[in-house]
């Protein structure tokens, strides 16, 4: 009996369940993400405003980050039962380290005379935060977004262990029946997730930052101005 990779015999019969299974994967993802980034914010301004607080906060979110997800998953289970939430409490947990460290090296990587010059100007301590050291720190954070996310996608199908792995549901069920188009169908649409996703967080960073388009406009004028004078001498 013929058993293809590639079916679009399968997506026929079975496109509906294909597509609940990408609306759950999708959901978990972006819920995971925001509630991360939620949680990863304050607790890097707290690390960047308390520097003694970076070693206990980096090292629970490394701690967590260690831990293997099949491991994690089943651990939870007892306490948070067989379903969505103990995938999502794990996803959250995973993504914390890469989204907190990044917010961290993006606000300490603020130039210090931006920030003397706002503090000169009477900004309060929130006002700073929300109009001088976030937006400069926005390349570092939406870096951490984009690594997050992607490696959270991949860690969904991981949430079978539970019951609740989204396109992992339909890897896991053609590697029981050896059935290579379902596990291939659902490959593919974490790829295509994942790529999508990553997109996605490239053109909000595109819109977020308008002087990154300038600056890299000045620098391609100041690249050309130079091959003029070099082809001239």
């Amino acid at each position: 009996m013929d058993n293809p990779w590639l079916s679009l015999d399968y997506l026929r019969r079975s496109g509906d369940e294909v597509w609940e299974q990408l609306v759950i994967h999708t959901t978990l993802t972006l819920e995971a993400i925001l509630i991360a980034a939620a949680i990863a914010l304050p607790l890097a301004v707290l690390v960047r405003r308390s520097p003694r607080l970076s070693g206990p906060i980096l090292g629970v979110t490394g701690v967590l980050y260690t831990v293997p997800s099949f491991a994690l998953f089943a651990l939870l289970a007892p306490f948070t039962g067989i379903g969505r939430t103990t995938v999502l409490i794990g996803l959250v947990a995973y993504a914390l380290l890469v989204l907190v460290r990044n917010t961290v090296v993006g606000l300490q990587g603020v130039d210090p005379d931006i920030v003397d010059a706002a503090r000169g100007q009477g900004y309060t301590r929130m006002r700073m935060l929300l109009t001088v050291e976030l937006p400069n720190a926005l390349p570092s954070i939406i870096a951490g977004l984009r690594i997050a996310t992607v490696s959270t996608v991949a860690l969904v199908t991981v949430g079978v262990v539970v019951g609740y792995g989204g396109l992992g549901q339909l890897m896991f069920r053609g590697m029981q029946s050896n059935y290579r188009a379902q596990i291939a169908t659902s490959s593919l649409l974490c790829l295509a997730l994942a790529l999508v996703l990553d997109l996605a967080l490239v053109l909000l960073g595109w819109w977020l930052m308008p002087w990154t388009r300038a600056t890299r406009r000045r620098s391609r004028r100041a690249r050309a101005a130079a091959r003029s004078a070099e082809a001239a001498a």
